[in-house]
């Protein structure tokens, strides 16, 4: 593994999930993506850095948002880095995401140019996390 892979694989990705898409994860112990995902095949993730990209980009003005974030590692090998927007390599996850697995999801609010606000998201106190089954973790 080259060192650019095995800094990929300890890092966290996250997905911009419909709120009432991961609520019936939470009771399916599954999510399956999105239609947007369905259709190319694989559910679209980001990294910290690529998420206000992928926020502006696929999700402005929509609300009712979640962030929900996953150690790349965990994911195991359905995790592909693909060359996606601008030649960026991009997390694509290659089979439906386990809900176990997520290590947190908090609401997304939408800032002053209705774009979801990812870093006030990643920002935000742990104690109002919620894991995967939709409780305070405290």
């Amino acid at each position: 593994m080259v060192a650019e892979d095995a800094e990929r694989a300890g890092s966290t990705v996250y997905k911009i999930v419909e709120s009432a898409a991961w609520q019936q994860a939470i009771v399916e112990g599954f999510y399956g993506g999105s239609a947007d995902d369905r259709r190319d095949g694989f559910i679209h993730l980001s990294t910290a850095r690529q998420l206000e990209g992928t926020a502006r980009k696929h999700f402005s003005g929509r609300e009712n948002l979640l962030l929900v974030a996953f150690d790349a590692a965990a994911l195991g090998s359905e995790l592909r880095w693909e060359a996606s927007r601008g030649g960026a390599l991009f997390p694509h996850f290659y089979a439906p995401l386990r809900v176990g697995l997520a290590l947190w999801s908090r609401s997304l609010s939408l800032d002053v140019d209705d774009v979801p606000n990812v870093a006030q998201a990643l920002a935000a106190n742990v104690s109002t996390d919620r894991v995967a089954t939709g409780s305070d973790r405290r």
